[in-house]
């Protein structure tokens, strides 16, 4: 089992002293600050090394880095050495064994990237880290480059293991290595607290003993305090931080206090927790193989005590020496302090409550605000946020901290229990996946909601039939996932939308029956709907593409359950947020689902027409906006239905300037609609000289036709007849040739067969087949040109002519993650990119940018290219 090899950093070409040495690198922690060059303001990009000396040599399996937001490397190197020698190794005895490409900062510059590298199993004593130039970014305009940690996983190792690695290196064999401890994870041990990491670190060790001893209770006990104490551990990094900040900034009142803070919130903590019973100091202890009411369930953590409530908490102390006579020293104020922490999983308790409200001038109502006098306590602090004091609750004559200290809850709050009320909303979920399930959905804490809609979707995801059928089990679903969707958390409402995609998508299609799938859109769309027009885009983004996804369904699409409720026509009343998403909504569907003629589809010309006219006259510029494209698809169909619901098309009208660039757009699609019909007369003119020349040669005659039109004609229809005019491959840089049918049919036969001159993929018109083959080669958004073969061919088949039809497939192999394909030498390289990953149903992948293309069999495509794919040089002509 791997563990954390300890080292020091013995070398470091570049460094900004003194706040940022490569020293910093040594330890993890939250308080950590990592490495930085120096900023140079010469923009000089050459690369920086550092050298760490392990304590010992090790076998090296993993080595993990911790990237900055913003002054990130694009690549770093990795070099081993093995020296029995104490002195730094010279740059010629390292050995290159790969190395770690970096992506670069999203536009909000706040996410770190954490890297992983495994390795075979290396003995080496030395590491070295060459870092390339940095991404350029509006924060770095120094071209800096950093580091927050460095974490090497191994093994100890003796020297005469060496040649034993030099042969099993030889064999090229990888295996994968766990840790013996989550500890050493840089991802944990990086936002935990030092001594909390070392807590948890004995803790593991216990739950490993308690499972050999079969002392499974003692094991689940431990399991679950270890939980605990990462979100303890978390929550002490972030005051360990704000105490390194504070000294830094010489602001000693408020280090002081975080450290108290830390102090007491640990105490408070571990009596919670009862940690000396789990650490079994004195032996055995039989209490901790019985269930107890603290381990019940998931113990509920005390609330940590603000800086405020510790500034009046040690005045207090302060004030009772004074009075007593006390004149101990530093020691003995801390033990009293400590044996006077509550013994209340709240560290608000009512005996430090009645010393507060005592010496607080401020004990009667009326009395103004509550905020604190104490000259000791930080005044400009940047407190934590969950740790501000409410406004409203500063102008009251009490607020929490005294209602809480009078009382106090009780000392363990597990699962919600379901009351009567409760229990006969939830009957039929009860009934059909039991108590339990259900009451995590009523629980509340978030985690317990989490896990109820993970194990929803695993049933659903059962592949045999459940036990009280299809329709009932559905009805019981849909009842849990109408509370889910209203929850105010966001991963909980992420959790229930993949859970409805999941249940319409995999559970529902030819198993429930149309009514049931009525009654279950009925029941959640509307508060989808509502959903959509949240002030958050992440919520109403989601809740969009939920919309979308249920209308998908073929049992929701054959009973038209989505696109009327979307089609209502929206009015300045309707809020713009909302009324936005429900004409996007309503867009997307009458792209992929085209213009139904039926009345009850929601998609017919007459509702997608008055939905538009009221579109175009909202407040709002983007629902406008919106709204003229729903019109402009409608007038494609029956312009004379739009043109009855518009004002008349004079100059008059044409002041508005929104009727007039509505008009303007209806006349482009007039021109081209006169194009098509003067292309199609074109063609019937070819056919009907086509047919002369037919019938003259049946009937034996054989003169020349009169018209040298006839001769033209047949030459322009001379093309390649194959099954799709793509892809061709143009020969030295010229035009593309015309050629003549391989299949042997005649021009009659194609002429009728191809009536318009018109590309099948943008519906651009062309006067020739010369130019459609130019328009094909040069021109039409939806292809793009092979670099490999110079073939032509459609961006949605691109993979598969890489894999099947290309001269270079033979240097192409399938990507086993995401199906793209990939050159045989950068596969490896390629699944440690960011965009090599599974895709789930109904979600493509744009072979040229790596996007997610969402429902591409519906017109994913073609939305994307409309867009604006950013891979894509050929772009489309409005």
């Amino acid at each position: 089992m791997a563990k954390k090899i300890p080292f020091s950093c013995v070398f470091a070409s570049d460094e900004d002293l003194p706040t940022y040495p490569a020293s910093e690198l040594n330890s993890h922690g939250p308080h950590i600050f990592g490495w930085r060059s120096k900023p140079d303001p010469s923009l000089d990009k050459s690369p920086k090394e550092i050298v760490l000396k392990f304590h010992y040599p090790a076998k090296i399996y993993k080595i993990q880095v911790l990237a900055h937001q913003y002054l990130i490397p694009e690549r770093i190197d990795l070099f081993i050495n093995y020296s029995s020698k104490s002195a730094t190794p010279s740059s010629q005895t390292f050995e290159y064994i790969g190395f770690i490409s970096l992506s670069q900062a999203s536009e909000n510059f706040q996410s770190r990237e954490l890297q992983s590298i495994s390795i075979p199993e290396k003995l080496a004593t030395h590491l070295k880290l060459r870092m390339g130039g940095p991404y350029s970014n509006k924060l770095n305009p120094h071209n800096q480059l950093a580091l927050l940690a460095v974490n090497v996983l191994g093994e100890e190792c003796q020297p005469n293991d060496l040649n034993h690695l030099r042969i099993k290196s030889s064999t090229d064999e990888s295996t994968e290595i766990g840790l013996s401890s989550i500890t050493d994870d840089l991802s944990y041990c990086m936002y935990v607290e030092e001594s909390i990491v070392d807590i948890v670190k004995k803790l593991e060790q216990l739950k490993h003993r308690a499972v050999e001893d079969e002392r499974f209770e003692y094991a689940r006990k431990l399991k679950l305090c270890m939980n605990c104490l990462r979100t303890v551990g978390e929550r002490l990094g972030r005051y360990a931080l704000s105490k390194r900040l504070s000294v830094l900034k010489e602001d000693f009142n408020t280090a002081r206090l975080r450290k108290e803070q830390m102090e007491l919130y640990k105490k408070v903590v571990f009596e919670k927790l009862e940690i000396d019973k789990l650490f079994e100091y004195d032996g055995l202890l039989v209490e901790n193989d019985i269930c107890s009411e603290t381990y019940a369930a998931k113990p509920q953590l005390p609330q940590a005590p603000t800086l405020v409530e510790v500034a009046k908490y040690l005045e207090n102390l302060k004030a009772n020496e004074a009075s007593n006579g006390d004149t101990a020293g530093k020691s003995n104020l801390q033990q009293d302090k400590l044996h006077e922490i509550p013994q209340s999983p709240q560290f608000r308790c009512k005996s430090n409550c009645d010393q507060i409200s005592k010496s607080s001038p401020r004990s009667s109502p009326n009395t103004g605000s509550l905020r604190r006098r104490n000259k000791s306590a930080p005044r400009n602090t940047n407190y934590d946020h969950d740790e501000r004091e409410i406004p409203t609750l500063r102008h009251s004559h009490t607020n929490e901290f005294l209602r809480e200290c009078h009382h106090p809850e009780p000392e363990m709050r597990g699962r919600s229990k379901l009351n009567d009320r409760e229990k006969r909303q939830a009957s039929i979920p009860i009934l059909v996946f039991g108590i339990d399930i259900v009451e995590l959905f009523y629980s509340r804490q978030f985690q317990d909601r989490e896990e109820a809609l993970l194990m929803l979707r695993e049933i659903l995801k059962n592949p045999e039939k459940p036990e009280f059928g299809y329709n009932k089990t559905t009805r019981g679903a849909t009842i849990l996932l109408h509370r889910a969707i209203r929850d105010a958390v966001f991963s909980v409402f992420s959790a229930a939308a993949e859970t409805i995609r999941c249940l319409f998508c995999e559970f529902i299609p030819e198993k429930v029956s149309n009514s049931e799938v009525a009654r279950c859109v009925d029941k959640l769309l509307p508060e989808l709907l509502s959903k959509s027009g949240d002030a958050s885009p992440r919520v109403h983004n989601l809740a969009q593409h939920t919309i979308l996804v249920i209308a998908t369904c073929n049992e929701v699409k054959e009973q038209h359950l989505v696109a009327p409720s979307l089609s209502r026509p929206v009015t300045n009343g309707t809020h713009p947020r909302l009324a936005l998403s429900r004409m996007q909504m309503l867009e997307q569907l009458v792209l992929s689902q085209g213009i139904n003629n039926e009345k009850q589809s929601g998609l017919s010309p007459r509702l997608l027409s008055e939905c538009g006219i009221q579109g175009i006259q909202h407040s709002h510029e983007p629902v406008r906006k919106v709204a003229e494209r729903i019109l402009l698809a409608v007038y494609k169909v029956n312009p004379r239905l739009i043109r009855k619901q518009l004002p008349p098309d004079d100059e008059i009208t044409r002041r508005n300037l929104l009727y007039r660039q509505l008009f303007a757009e209806f006349d482009k699609i007039d021109l081209q609609r006169k194009r098509e019909m003067l292309a199609e007369q074109k063609v019937n003119t070819i056919e009907f000289s086509i047919n002369e020349c037919s019938s003259s040669e049946t009937s034996g005659e054989t003169s020349r036709p009169k018209s040298s039109n006839v001769a033209e004609s047949i030459k322009i229809l001379r093309i390649n007849d194959r099954a799709s005019p793509i892809p061709f491959r143009p020969r030295n840089n010229q035009q593309p040739q015309i050629y003549k049918s391989k299949s042997g049919q005649s021009i009659k036969d194609f002429a009728k067969r191809q009536e318009t001159f018109k590309c099948t993929f943008c519906d651009t018109i062309a006067f020739s087949n010369h130019e459609l083959d130019f328009h094909y080669w040069k021109i039409c958004p939806y292809l793009t040109k092979c670099e490999n073969c110079k073939d032509i061919v459609k961006i949605s088949d691109f993979n598969n002519h890489l894999l099947s039809e290309c001269e270079r497939t033979k240097d192409f192999v399938k990507c086993d993650v995401c199906h793209d394909a990939i050159l045989v030498r950068e596969l490896e390289k390629h699944k440690k990119e960011p965009h090599c990953r599974v895709l789930t149903s109904g979600i493509a992948k744009c072979p040229l940018c790596r996007e997610n293309i969402y429902l591409p069999d519906d017109g994913g495509y073609e939305r994307h290219i409309s867009i604006g794919c950013p891979k894509q040089k050929r772009k489309i002509i409005k």
